[in-house]
């Protein structure tokens, strides 16, 4: 039986990553992050546990100094969000592309500007095709359980792909809620110790690595990176069950799915969000209203099949996100999610709603007015105007 505490949201995703034994820690504090690493940093400095921390001068250091812990063979976790994100883009782009497994906790935020320092998913969204696992979390729970599952999903042979474990910043890195802390011998035995070898720093074995690379080269890589993403989408679902087994708890692997049984059709939701959305299902279902809610867990790899599965028979959708795709004047997982689906398309009602930008919050009644909104256009397919949930 694990240990219940109250704890934010960085505070459980510092505890997941303590409890997956980093061998190296290494970041550079921006709000609403910084908290995640001041953890850590107490973690190590009083023995607690037994990883190195590097205080870097900037997010590109800490994210170079990882790229030759992985390149090692060795355990890597950092934190970052935002501006952060994009200081560190260049080696951010490269721990993907060299396949180096590791965990970050992004802890999403705006982009500037205008200039604000609240919560969106802009940044995360931003960096959704430099090749990592992305996943969202909807609670602080959820995001130390995602933490652990991380390693064993990046680590695998099959993936060996850095992921990016997102939650809501402020929201979900800086409110309580209770957290039941795994046993560290229940973590150690579901998470073996770093095995891969597919790159190695290691002067016994010398290879060159990320050299000048030809272009006959270079497609082989894209497509075994693509090969293996796919690949993902498998072995995210193994990871889930096998985490099931261990703990207990069981999250749906890239999708999760509330009341869609019966539904005419369904709300789809990322992050923290989506509790909100469930109590807007459950209050217009009393009122007579056959919705259901999917809960995107994962963005890459995109879980086009699951979609495809969950919308067969549905009448319409709408998704509601804390982010905008400037192309098309909606948010990108709408313009994903009609991708998907597009064979089933012209039969739907679907549109993007747009909210909780700049950390402005989307209440119960924004939930019920995407809801109704979808309701009434259900006798007419086809894509609807984007709803904006500002202040009431």
């Amino acid at each position: 039986m694990g240990e219940i505490k109250a704890m934010t949201g960085n505070t459980a995703a510092a505890v997941g990553a303590a409890l997956s034994r980093p061998d190296v820690i290494a970041a550079y504090p921006i709000t609403p992050q910084s908290s995640v690493v001041e953890y850590l940093s107490d973690l190590v400095h009083n023995g607690s546990i037994a990883s190195t921390l590097v205080a870097t001068e900037s997010e590109h250091s800490a994210m170079s100094v990882l790229q030759g812990v992985a390149s090692a063979g060795g355990r890597a976790f950092t934190a970052t969000s935002s501006q952060g994100l994009a200081f560190m883009y260049e080696p951010y782009y490269q721990m993907s592309t060299m396949r180096l497994p590791m965990v970050m906790a992004l802890v999403t935020r705006e982009m500037i500007s205008p200039c604000t320092v609240w919560g969106g998913q802009q940044d995360a969204m931003s960096v959704r095709d430099a090749g990592w696992i992305q996943l969202y979390a909807e609670n602080n729970q959820e995001i130390m359980d995602m933490i652990i599952q991380g390693y064993l999903l990046s680590e695998h042979k099959d993936v060996l792909m850095p992921v990016n474990v997102c939650y809501d910043g402020f929201y979900l890195s800086h409110l309580v809620e209770r957290v039941d802390i795994p046993e560290q011998s229940k973590v150690d035995a579901f998470l073996p110790a770093v095995s891969f070898d597919h790159v190695v720093l290691d002067p016994l074995r010398p290879m060159a690595v990320d050299s000048l690379t030809s272009g006959e080269v270079l497609m082989r890589y894209r497509m075994s990176h693509l090969e293996a993403m796919q690949k993902t989408l498998d072995v995210l679902e193994e990871v889930d069950e096998k985490f099931y087994a261990a703990f207990g708890r069981k999250y749906g692997g890239a999708i999760e799915e509330y009341r869609c049984e019966d539904a005419e059709f369904v709300i789809l939701t990322i992050g923290a969000m989506t509790g909100t959305a469930r109590d807007a299902v459950d209050y217009c279902r009393d009122n007579g209203t056959k919705v259901g809610l999917i809960k995107l867990r994962y963005t890459r790899p995109f879980p086009q099949q699951r979609l495809i599965k969950a919308l067969a028979g549905k009448k319409g959708f709408a998704v509601i996100e804390k982010s905008v795709c400037y192309g098309w004047n909606t948010g990108p997982m709408y313009v994903e999610t009609r991708s998907a689906v597009s064979e089933t398309l012209s039969g739907l009602s679907h549109f993007s709603a747009i909210g909780g930008l700049g950390g402005a919050d989307i209440s119960l009644n924004h939930m019920i007015s995407v809801i109704d909104t979808l309701q009434a256009s259900l006798n007419t397919p086809g894509q609807k105007q984007t709803l904006w949930l500002v202040k009431e």
